[in-house]
């Protein structure tokens, strides 16, 4: 019996290889890590991530969600069809073709993949020349209670965001003011492994495997189940940002997990509970956005002092331990409102700087460093103020 299962898993793990999930993952993560780049290079006019900074302090997460998820779902015995491994692989293909990350939360992947599967049975019942039979070999309730597990995965990971893990930007402000918004955004594949027809595993026990689609032989398959995420935090401060986003979805993912698991012995109710994680995930993400929207920017200049947008990963800055949305106020005891007299406060400073900056209750704290010989020139700070390509441009301009 455990050979089986070893010749099973060696070669569920090659199917790994072989979803194109896994390639479209990788497609999505290049894009987007493109274009935030050449975004911070606008805003900013340096690189401030490496690429692929977007999967940055997933991995560890996303494999023991995996392996913990994968256990639950061997345990209980939930098979899936090939013909749904398909068709969630082409949803992962179909929502995120424009390499939005939000559209890849568990409540839209699982939920376009549940009702797909649902309805295609009576549409395809209007037609005569494609047989379908094979589109009823499924696990709807399965699927329901992967989309509640999986939430958590989602909740978890956003809770898990830092200050080191936000992308700064700016934009331009309701009022005409240059601001600051802090982007928290992550993408990431979790490995599940699942049961599917066809293998060399038998029933070990009179129960397993619960949720069958009929088949008395199976085998395993391991998916790579893509998730991500991307919010917008310009009138939130980020922290309390990333707070209220984990809270709010860690409370939908109890209540479709819970409402899943019943609906294993009342079928109508894992409809309920996908109908709800797509409704409960739009109601989420639009609360928030218009939350945001309605707030007085965060990261708009500081009437006092120079705001910090974003922090340049391993520079002075970093080891200063100052944080998006914190005020520089002087520099050696001299005012600064613009980063032209900050920069000319550093260029006086010599090979140590010291610095009071106000901190998010609006209080002073002081700050110092050395600074050694290659370093930033800025001390790898970025400032809410206009982007650095339409400061260089405009200087062009006057110059000609």
């Amino acid at each position: 019996m455990v050979e089986e299962w070893l010749i099973e898993l060696a070669k569920g793990i090659g199917k790994f290889f072989l979803n194109p999930a896994l390639y479209w993952f990788l497609f999505i993560l290049t894009m987007a890590s493109y274009f935030r780049i050449k975004r911070e290079r606008y805003d900013f006019g340096i690189k401030i991530y490496p690429k692929f900074i977007e999967w940055h302090r997933t991995w560890l997460v996303s494999l023991i969600s995996g392996i913990l998820i994968s256990a639950v779902i061997i345990g209980v015995g939930m098979v899936f069809s090939y013909e749904t491994l398909f068709v969630l692989a082409l949803s992962f293909i179909v929502i995120s073709i424009s390499t939005r990350f939000t559209l890849l939360s568990p409540s839209y992947t699982l939920g376009l993949t549940f009702l797909i599967l649902f309805f295609a049975p009576y549409v395809l019942d209007m037609q005569n020349w494609f047989d379908y039979s094979l589109l009823y070999e499924r696990s709807l309730p399965a699927l329901a209670v992967l989309a509640g597990l999986l939430l958590f995965v989602e909740s978890l990971l956003i809770k898990r965001v830092e200050k080191q893990d936000l992308f700064p930007r700016i934009q331009l402000s309701d009022r005409g003011v240059w601001v600051g918004e802090q982007q928290i955004k992550r993408l990431t594949v979790v490995p599940l492994l699942m049961l599917v027809p066809e293998g060399l595993i038998t029933s070990f026990a009179p129960w397993w495997p619960y949720l069958s689609i009929g088949e008395s032989s199976l085998g395993l398959v391991l998916i790579p189940f893509l998730i991500g995420f991307n919010y917008k935090a310009k009138g939130h401060f980020h922290q309390d940002a990333i707070y209220k986003l984990a809270k709010a979805n860690t409370f939908l993912a109890i209540g479709i997990f819970l409402i899943a698991v019943a609906g294993i012995f009342i079928p109508y109710l894992s409809l309920t509970a996908i109908i709800l994680a797509i409704i409960g995930k739009e109601y989420l993400n639009y609360r928030y956005r218009e939350g945001d929207r309605l707030r007085r920017p965060y990261y708009q200049p500081h009437p006092k002092g120079l705001r910090v947008v974003g922090i340049l990963p391993g520079s002075p800055a970093d080891r200063l331990e100052i944080e998006p949305g914190e005020s520089i106020y002087r520099v050696h005891g001299k005012n600064v409102q613009t980063s032209q007299a900050f920069y000319e406060a550093l260029q006086r400073s010599g090979a140590y700087i010291k610095l009071e900056v106000f901190n998010h209750d609006n209080e002073i704290r002081f700050v110092q460093c050395s600074l050694y010989e290659g370093e930033h020139h800025s001390l790898g700070f970025q400032f809410a103020e206009e982007p650095y390509k339409a400061r260089r441009d405009k200087k062009n301009n006057n110059a000609s």
